[in-house]
């Protein structure tokens, strides 16, 4: 069923028939049956309720268009031939008016080679006349979790799109919001920026989001990993040097501070530096003036500088390993990058963004996750944050079959079978399905800070479920 858009419940179409659905949940899969027979659809139509399946029935191929056109609708059972729009016709009118629903087709004897053209054409499956209940429900609940899988991956890629629209970084986590708020509030100002948090968090995308929303963005941002050179290359790299500086420099080189003038400069892993190098820097934050390494001529300069550690530079203050002073200029403005693992809410919209990255550079057009995938995806604690996400679905994509989804096989086992965010639930014996029921719910709700579509992705029912079991 489709969990993002509500649903109108009539009452069974159909002029002669009327199947008894009230007590059906508000968001049970709305199924139509189409067929010529009264008594075919009078039985398929007390089956399928008697099941949970809301059901409407249409007497021929036009009558069943037209409910498409007026209804939302998850699953067709569909007979082949029948009297002025058969089967096959509305299957293929059926894919354009409602392009998320199912369709199988229902079958007489010698009619199989039709229905297996029509799974070519898109059907999910067939069933045969005469059916036997285990079969029709069998084929029926395997068609809509397809639905249901497609319409979640649907989802997902719509809502990816609409946070693209509104700025340049992938969440929409609580914790995600607000370092995205502080970023947006501060990036027209001049103001030194110190983005903090775990390995693989995302600092390098969060300084390039910030420059490119300044006054400054239309002008380069350069990036230095003060972590990859050694002191003294470091040192040359960020003020230049003069010819003979040093041995093998044979010319004049401008540095990283001038190359960023009037831009950005984003210092990576700056709690590497080295206390020469510290110094240094400190001179430029408070005076916008240095010089070349093996010169003396003072060279002043406009940067706005983005700092980046995933160190804990107070600790090191404290410990005499980075200067008190420079860090207080570097933390003008902190931003701490929130885990992956407590942004629950922003996983699969990550992993389904790293997804359509990925079918480009390899040709391929997986459109989305099975179930078990995306559970496994949600409850990893993911030590290695987004850069960790980002391997996995790249591995994944690589492995998969083009028109496969991404199933768990192709994900690392370290994902499958590794640490989970989520800890267990001790329901003891005697506790009522009821009860048991709430407790699973709101120990969900409690592991992705209370966010109830994120929950329901993770339990696989709707989201207004868990609204109404909580009211």
């Amino acid at each position: 069923m489709t969990a993002d858009n509500p649903r109108k419940h009539p009452a069974a179409a159909g002029s002669a028939l009327h199947c008894p659905q009230d007590s059906l949940e508000d968001d049970a899969a709305v199924v139509l049956v189409v067929d010529d027979e009264p008594e075919l659809c009078r039985a398929l139509c007390k089956l399928l309720t008697r099941n949970g399946y809301r059901v409407l029935t249409a007497g021929n191929g036009e009558e069943g268009l037209e409910t498409l056109r007026r209804e939302q609708v998850d699953l067709v059972l569909t007979d082949l031939q029948m009297p002025r729009m058969g089967g096959m016709d509305l299957l293929k009118a059926g894919q354009v008016v409602s392009p998320g629903t199912e369709f199988v087709i229902i079958t007489g004897h010698g009619t199989i080679e039709t229905a297996v053209d029509a799974m070519r054409a898109g059907a999910y499956d067939f069933i045969e006349k005469p059916f036997s209940t285990g079969t029709t429900l069998k084929v029926v609940d395997k068609a809509l979790e397809k639905q249901r899988l497609l319409a979640e991956n649907r989802s997902l890629r719509e809502r990816l799109e609409e946070i693209k629209q509104v700025h340049d970084i992938i969440g929409a986590s609580e914790p995600m919001r607000r370092a995205l708020d502080t970023a947006r509030q501060v990036a027209r100002s001049t103001a030194t920026i110190l983005l903090t948090g775990e390995s693989g968090t995302g600092k390098e995308v969060f300084a390039s989001a910030i420059h490119r929303w300044s006054e400054r963005g239309s002008l380069p941002m350069i990036r230095v990993s003060c972590a990859a050179l050694p002191e003294t290359l470091l040192e040359a790299e960020l003020f230049g040097y003069e010819r003979g500086a040093f041995t093998g420099a044979v010319g004049q080189r401008q540095g990283r501070f001038e190359a960023a003038d009037h831009g950005t400069l984003f210092l990576d892993e700056v709690g590497e530096m080295s206390p020469t190098t510290q110094v240094k820097l400190l001179r430029v934050l408070q005076e916008s003036v240095f010089e070349r390494l093996g010169g003396n001529r003072p060279i002043t300069t406009d940067v706005r500088v983005i700092a980046a550690t995933n160190s804990d530079l107070e600790a090191m203050v404290r410990e005499g390993r980075f200067r008190e002073d420079l860090y207080y200029r570097l933390n003008v403005i902190n931003i701490e990058l929130p885990t992956l693992r407590s942004r629950g809410e922003d996983v699969l919209l990550l992993a389904s963004h790293f997804l359509q990255n990925f079918n480009r550079k390899n040709g391929k057009s997986i459109s989305g996750f099975t179930p078990e995938a995306a559970a496994a995806l949600q409850g990893y604690s993911w030590p290695g944050n987004v850069r960790e996400l980002e391997n996995a679905i790249e591995r994944a994509v690589v492995l998969s079959k083009e028109d496969d989804l991404i199933g768990t096989g192709v994900l690392p086992s370290s994902v499958v079978n590794g640490p989970q965010r989520y800890s267990k639930l001790d329901i003891g014996v005697g506790v009522t399905l009821k009860d048991a029921e709430m407790a699973l719910i709101q120990a969900t709700l409690d592991s992705v800070g209370g966010d109830k579509e994120t929950a329901a992705r993770i339990l696989g029912i709707a989201a207004r479920t868990i609204y109404r079991k909580l009211q």
